[in-house]
């Protein structure tokens, strides 16, 4: 529209705002702005998306039990359409924290599904005669359920691109224990020499806990999958025909094809937050497994002179504006910071959801924020891992031969043959001479080089225990 074109006057309760008259926002959305400019940042698109899909859901019922007109369905359908596509996010004006139990955001969306509507009846945004924000768009719901709802739906279609980024982080692992398992390597407890293993059983131990995680997640869907649709302010279906409460959920569940059902107590589902905690444990047990493994690579890869050196990362950048030739392990410090993110939003959704009072909990915002927000951390960090980091590992197999063959560690798979006091006496030469277990063990004839390659192989030190003769 021309820029130049008079602004429109809304009215609320409170009294009136000039909005630009081509503004597919309101006053309720003004108002909004104005009051809470906390964080600065913008709902997120998952949360916006599914909203769309929930007002669909709801205007399709309202439209098949005759409470609006084909016109009206028609556009708004459109308009729902274009939200959930995305088109319409520049118009979603309110920030990601706000009071009011996620108000501001129900109205944001209402008032923009309406104008755009209008726009698409030939009509001006305003016109609310024809198409009005409240008496048609929100018509039978309340921000009550209706946010509630759009977050579960945001958080499951999130969490149908997590769970293959964890799969193929598991896979990449997987590969890597096969590439790895013949290399010798020092094990270590509470960062001490302690046995031997080999590098692929150790990839493997990491390809196991992201396979805990892919299942984990894949069991978040039944805990979020109740939805409290219908129950319009505190859950029981105030203001709403029986038929609409029905069929809400069912038009949902058919548009987004999630296995969606409302919940058989809707006060419940309307006023507990608990759900949501338990799914944030979910993911925070993932920050947990990748925040540890990130670390592990590190150290693993650490010098690479002066450090363990057993592995090398892919290097993705220089590492450094005054020390030439360092190149740092980016990629596992990036996946930490994601993880310690995600671990911090936990502590957020705990808090608020324990903060809830009576029959509403009014920190929905801060919940959805902080649990999409840890979903698409973690999605991106798996992601990011997998082919920045884990896929390009190499082994340097000449270093970990040296630390095995130099570290008292390489005794105890001698236990069994020498006897323990003669592995004791081996380790108190090895720290007097400064030479190799093996040259010691070999020349002091407690072993010759055959039995000690024996001992100390790939599936030596990998056996689940040793054979006796009743074996």
């Amino acid at each position: 529209m021309d820029s130049m074109t008079e602004p429109r006057t809304e009215r609320d309760l409170l009294g009136e705002k000039s909005i630009p008259a081509d503004a597919l926002w309101g006053i309720h959305t003004l108002r909004a702005v104005e009051n809470f400019p906390l964080s600065g940042r913008s709902v997120h698109p998952a949360l916006i998306a599914a909203y769309g899909q929930v007002k669909r859901a709801c205007a399709q019922a309202n439209f098949e039990l005759g409470y609006l007109t084909d016109e009206q369905f028609s556009a708004l359908g459109i308009a729902c359409d274009e939200m959930t596509a995305g088109a319409l996010n520049d118009s979603i004006r309110v920030d990601a924290l706000q009071g009011g139990a996620g108000t501001s955001l129900n109205m944001n969306v209402n008032e923009v599904l309406a104008n755009r509507a209008l726009t698409h009846m030939g009509r001006a945004p305003g016109d609310y005669d024809a198409l009005d924000p409240l008496d048609h768009v929100n018509l039978h719901q309340s921000t009550n359920d209706t946010f509630p709802t759009a977050m579960r739906v945001a958080a499951m279609q999130l969490l149908a691109a997590l769970e293959p980024a964890v799969v193929a982080l598991q896979e990449a692992f997987q590969a890597k224990e096969r590439e790895f398992a013949h290399v010798v390597r020092v094990a270590r407890t509470q960062l001490q020499d302690a046995v031997l293993t080999t590098l692929g059983r150790q990839m493997g131990a990491y390809a196991e806990a992201f396979n805990r995680d892919r299942w984990r997640i894949y069991k978040c869907n039944e805990r979020l999958r109740v939805i409290n649709l219908g129950g319009t302010a505190i859950g029981t279906g105030l203001d709403a025909p029986r038929q609409y409460i029905f069929a809400a959920t069912e038009r949902l569940r058919e548009a987004t094809g999630l296995g969606l059902a409302r919940g058989e107590n809707l006060i419940d589902a309307t006023q507990n937050f608990d759900v949501f905690v338990e799914v944030s444990g979910i993911l925070k047990s993932l920050a947990a497994s990748l925040c540890k493994i990130a670390t592990d690579l590190r150290l693993l890869a650490s010098g690479p002179s002066a450090g363990f050196g057993e592995i090398r990362l892919p290097a993705v950048q220089p590492g450094s504006s005054i020390m030439p030739g360092k190149v740092n392990p980016v990629i596992p410090e990036a996946v930490t910071q994601a993880a310690l993110a995600t671990m911090a939003n936990d502590t957020a959704i705990t808090s608020a959801a324990a903060m809830g009072n009576l029959e509403l909990n009014a920190f929905g915002p801060l919940v959805a924020d902080k649990l999409l927000e840890s979903i698409s951390l973690l999605t991106a960090a798996c992601e990011l891992f997998t082919t920045r980091c884990v896929t390009g590992i190499e082994a340097d197999e000449d270093r970990c031969r040296e630390l095995a063959e130099s570290s008292t560690a390489i005794l105890t798979a001698l236990v069994q043959h020498i006897g323990y006091q003669a592995a004791s006496d081996l380790a108190k030469q090895a720290a007097e001479t400064a030479k190799p277990i093996r040259t010691l063990a070999i020349d002091s004839g407690l072993v010759d080089e055959a039995t000690f390659d024996q001992l100390t192989s790939p599936e030596a030190v990998t056996a689940l225990g040793f054979r006796t003769k009743k074996d």
